[in-house]
C-alpha cells in the first residue's frame, strides 16, 4: 500500500504524541506498587470457642504485561509511520527551478527542508545589512574600495573677545566697557565621507533574489514531498523482539 509522503508527514508528529502519551501512562502505571500486588488470608481461631473473623483478600489490578502491551499498541504506529516516512525519504527528489534554468537537480527533501531554514536565516542577514545615507550623493572610489562623497568646505570660526565702550572715562570715573564675543572665520575644514556600506537597491536586489530561491525550494519541496511512499512495518518486529516472552 502507498500513499502520498505529504500524506506521511502530516500525521508522524499525531502518531508520535499518541506514542509517547501509552509509554508514559505505562511507565506511571507500573511504578504504583499496590496496582501490582495482591493478597488472600483466612483466619482459623485455635478452638471452636474463638472468635471467627472473615477472610480478607486483594486481588491484582495491573499486570506488567498489560501494561508493556499498552505501551507497545501505542509505539507500533509510530515506530511504522516514523520508518515509512525515512524510508521514502531516501527517494524523494526534486529540481530546485529558477524560470527554465535547473539551479539544483534531484536535492533530496531533507536537504529541501535544511535549505529552507538556511535561506531565513540568510534573508534575515541581507534584511539587515547598512545601506548608504540617502541625503548624501555616493561615488564609488576604486582606489579605496569604498564609497565617498564629494569634498565640501566649511568654515571653523573662533570667538575673538570684543571691547563695547559704554561710557568714555572722564576724569571722575573710568571708562565703562562691555566684553563681548565675535564669531571670527579663522579656517576651512574640507571634509569627504566615506562609507562600506551598500546602496540601498543593492540590498534590494538581494533579498529579491533570496524571495526567488526561496520560493523556488518551497516549491521543489511541495514535489518531493508528493512522491508515493510505501507503508512499512517494522514497529512489530523491532518491539515484539524486545519483549518476546
Amino acid at each position: 500500500m502507498t500513499t502520498r509522503l505529504s500524506q506521511v508527514v502530516a500525521v508522524e508528529k499525531t502518531r508520535k504524541t499518541e506514542a509517547y502519551g501509552a509509554l508514559t501512562a505505562a511507565h506511571h502505571e507500573v511504578q504504583k506498587s499496590p496496582l501490582l500486588t495482591g493478597i488472600s488470608r483466612t483466619y482459623r481461631p485455635r478452638d471452636e470457642e474463638g472468635e471467627q473473623l472473615p477472610a480478607e483478600a486483594t486481588r491484582v489490578q495491573l499486570r506488567a504485561d498489560d501494561a508493556i502491551n499498552r505501551a507497545l499498541a501505542g509505539l507500533m504506529p509510530f515506530y511504522d509511520v516514523t520508518a515509512t516516512k525515512d524510508w521514502a525519504n531516501c527517494s524523494a527528489r526534486a529540481d530546485i527551478r529558477i524560470g527554465d534554468q535547473v539551479l539544483l537537480a534531484q536535492v533530496p527533501v531533507t536537504y529541501l527542508l535544511f535549505l529552507e531554514k538556511q535561506l531565513q536565516s540568510l534573508h534575515t542577514f541581507v534584511d539587515k545589512l547598512p545601506v548608504l545615507d540617502p541625503s548624501e550623493q555616493w561615488q564609488w572610489d576604486e582606489q579605496a574600495g569604498v564609497w565617498r562623497t564629494a569634498a565640501y568646505e566649511t568654515v571653523r570660526s573662533k570667538k575673538v573677545p570684543r571691547n563695547h565702550v559704554k561710557a568714555p572715562a572722564t576724569d571722575k570715573h573710568p571708562a565703562q566697557v562691555d566684553v563681548y564675543f565675535e564669531d571670527v572665520p579663522v579656517g576651512t575644514w574640507t571634509t569627504v565621507k566615506f562609507s562600506g556600506a551598500l546602496p540601498a537597491t543593492r540590498r534590494q536586489e538581494l533579498l529579491g533574489r533570496l524571495q526567488v530561491v526561496r520560493d523556488a525550494v518551497k516549491y521543489a519541496r511541495e514535489e518531493a514531498n508528493s512522491a508515493e511512499a510505501t507503508n512499512q512495518r517494522p514497529g512489530a518486529t523491532l518491539l515484539n523482539y524486545l519483549f518476546a516472552a
